[in-house]
């Protein structure tokens, strides 16, 4: 279960964005959409990524926000000893919504499909 607590506890303040990129960024990769998002590989890496806002807004029970997730795949071969895939760093990028439960911080990540406008 992810629970950003301090952005929540951030938001309306000046401080929020950089609350909620910290957050995310330390958040285990795996509870974040990244295999999924792939479009360029084969296999998400979950070292090094940027976390965008693109926009955020407030429901009666929930904040909503939309980042843009900037992180690395590869293309993942046969690892047979003569496999000739290169294992080349390939730059991947989706958005996620980010739903922040205004009670207890409670936060579903869903992937939004390429090309879906943020609200």
């Amino acid at each position: 279960m992810i629970r950003l607590t301090e952005s929540l506890l951030h938001w309306g303040r000046d401080s929020f964005e950089a609350t909620f990129r910290r957050e995310v960024l330390a958040l285990d990769p795996s509870l974040l959409p990244l295999q999924e998002g792939l479009t360029r590989s084969s296999h998400a890496l979950g070292d090094d990524i940027e976390v965008i806002l693109l926009g955020r807004r407030e429901e009666a029970d929930a904040i909503e926000v939309i980042a843009g997730l900037f992180y690395k795949g590869i293309i993942a071969g046969c690892s047979c000893a003569d496999d000739p895939t290169p294992v080349d760093e390939i730059t991947e990028y989706c958005e996620v919504r980010f739903l922040i439960d205004r009670r207890d911080a409670a936060t579903r990540v869903y992937l939004l499909p390429a090309g879906q406008d943020a609200f």
